[in-house]
């Protein structure tokens, strides 16, 4: 077996290169951005008026000047209008240009309008008011989003406001999640009390959807020659292979063995940890990942979001990042193994406090509901202090 450290290190120096796509700005949520996004024009990109009301010069109303006769107004979307005579006023709409020979806005709010003719109620008139001046957000050219950015709601309104119709993504792998085990009936089942449902393909599946990937879920049996008839096909079809289960030391857990008849390359199986001591990771001549994630559902999810979501985000460009949390008691623990901990956050006066989520096991699946993430206690190590610092990856979606 090799250590925790060995796995992360022999994860990195594995990590896929995926190619760039374009696709509509619709569909653009949440995927990961290709290239930099610089600002097309300035923002604003013209002097906008703030606020309803009338613009006036204020050269007028520093000689005195109260009552404005209205020449016209200056609504939104419509190309610029001029003042003609500085006495005078021109009625404006929120978002418009400002019109040519103005430089203040006053809002309705402070003017009475009488037969076309604003006075205004206020003293405290200053040039420049409610104008939005061009350019004072950001100038042509400036950097707006980087590549390797998560494409949020915010992201996706500066992709549209600099004319990004087609956005360019990274492109996603196609990814097979495969359940394995004579146990596993059909969701819609009614198990034998022998049996269980194939409910770890639907977390992985559903895990992945949070990533916005869409796998193709496969069942085999613990059968020899099912298991390599049935990886054959899958190999072509897919950039990424996912196993839950037959990675153990079990006489039907056949699937690593079928693997490398299949042409996978052990880069390695079994990780000084626990849960997911089985943990298997292989790579196809081709490129093709395998990761063998042990059965039971703690250790499956665990071991998804400590190595798969690592490979994943490396793989894309994008940091792996880690919430720091502290521990919220003691914890006496066998020096041999690292330890795996699902824990359960609370903020405390802006400190994240981690419990420890200790349950029955790797197969307590209901252990997984209170969990907000998880955290590694290193090996060699037997008493973790009340208040220690760790890094916590924390289950998305």
């Amino acid at each position: 077996m090799i250590s925790v450290e060995e796995a992360f290190s022999l994860i990195d120096e594995n990590v896929g290169h995926f190619d760039r796509e374009e696709i509509s700005i619709a569909d653009a949520g949440n995927r990961i951005l290709a290239d930099d996004v610089f600002a097309d024009r300035d923002f604003p990109p013209y002097d906008r008026v703030m606020m309803d009301g009338i613009a006036i010069q204020s050269g007028a109303f520093e000689t005195g000047v109260r009552r404005y006769p209205i020449e016209k107004i200056q609504a939104a979307g419509a190309g610029k209008q001029s003042l003609e005579d500085s006495r005078n006023c021109i009625e404006v709409m929120t978002g418009a240009i400002l019109p040519e020979n103005t430089d203040v806005v006053v809002p309705y709010e402070e003017l009475f309008i009488d037969r076309g003719v604003a006075t205004i109620r206020s003293d405290g008139i200053k040039r420049l008011q409610n104008i939005h001046l061009k350019g004072t957000d950001c100038k042509t050219g400036t950097l707006l989003l980087k590549r390797g950015a998560r494409i949020t709601p915010v992201s996706t309104a500066i992709l549209a406001a600099t004319g990004y119709a087609f956005v360019p993504v990274i492109k996603l792998p196609r990814i097979a999640v495969c359940s394995t085990g004579d146990e596993l009936v059909e969701v819609k089942s009614v198990p034998a009390d022998h049996q269980v449902r194939q409910s770890n393909a639907s977390m992985l599946a559903s895990a992945l959807k949070s990533e916005g990937i869409d796998a193709h879920v496969f069942h085999l049996n613990d059968d020899r020659e099912l298991l390599s008839k049935g990886i054959r096909p899958v190999l072509q079809d897919f950039d990424v292979l996912l196993f839950s289960g037959a990675v153990s030391k079990g006489k039907f857990d056949y699937l690593p063995a079928v693997l490398q008849e299949a042409g996978m390359d052990v880069i390695f199986h079994g990780v000084a940890q626990k849960p997911g001591k089985p943990f298997l990771f292989g790579k196809f001549a081709s490129g093709v990942p395998v990761f063998g994630l042990p059965g039971n559902p703690v250790s499956t999810f665990v071991c998804y979001h400590l190595y798969f979501r690592r490979w994943l985000y490396y793989s894309m460009g994008v940091p792996f990042d880690y919430q720091r949390v502290r521990l919220a008691r003691e914890m006496r623990l066998p020096a041999k193994l690292a330890r795996h901990l699902l824990v359960s956050v609370e903020n405390a006066d802006g400190i994240l406090n981690a419990s420890p989520l200790l349950g029955s096991g790797s197969g307590d699946l209901p252990g997984l509901i209170p969990a907000n993430g998880v955290i590694t206690l290193p090996a060699g190590k037997e008493v973790f202090h009340k208040g220690e610092i760790f890094n916590m990856i924390p289950f998305e979606g």
